[in-house]
């Protein structure tokens, strides 16, 4: 019995580190692909307070005594409006998986007037945060928001709401007063009592 060797070339000077850089990059490539695909799921399958306290180091985002956070998407001009006036809005409502839940876009001119104090606690200390002409993209942990209850299937409990809104304008509590008592001469009625 005779065993046969095989010549082998002799590895060029280099190739070996060439070899070893190859490896460390795909491993730092795969390393990077694996962090990406999976911090939306962390995320998304964090908790409420898990997902704000990520949400809360974001470029931008700030959080207010009251657990309310918001980014300025564009800053506005003049004074804010405060509990008693009504607000002139566009808005969008999502929940943490993006699935939308309202907005305004079904409303004439895309806009809606609501009393800053007839809505939710988180979306009445937003608006009155903003200046005309501001948009805000804001997140209201569940107690700001419905908390415990359900206001319909489309928000479940304890749901933490994103909106984006936009302050097109408000009106204040003196001058919606002033509106309805001259629509009231305009119809002819009485005028109301201070």
């Amino acid at each position: 019995m005779s065993i046969t060797t095989v010549p082998l070339r002799p590895i060029k000077k280099g190739s070996l580190t060439k070899f070893w850089i190859g490896i460390a990059a795909v491993v730092l490539v795969a390393g990077a692909a694996a962090y990406v695909g999976t911090a939306d799921t962390v995320i998304s399958g964090a908790s409420n307070s898990q997902y704000l306290a990520a949400n809360a180091s974001n470029e931008g985002v700030v959080q207010t005594e009251s657990g309310l956070q918001y980014q300025v998407l564009l800053g506005g001009e003049g004074p804010s409006p405060q509990a008693t006036d009504t607000a002139l809005v566009k808005y969008k409502g999502s929940l943490r998986d993006g699935t939308v839940f309202d907005s305004s876009e079904k409303a004439p001119g895309g806009q809606v007037p609501m009393p800053v104090n007839g809505v939710v606690p988180g979306f009445s200390e937003a608006l009155q945060l903003m200046q005309k002409g501001g948009s805000y993209r804001v997140w209201l942990p569940s107690a700001l928001a419905y908390g415990e209850a359900s206001p319909g299937p489309d928000i479940p409990a304890n749901s933490l709401l994103i909106f984006e809104i936009e302050l097109v304008d408000f009106i204040t509590q003196e001058q919606m007063n002033a509106i309805r008592a001259q629509q009231m001469q305009q119809q002819g009625g009485p005028l109301p009592r201070r």
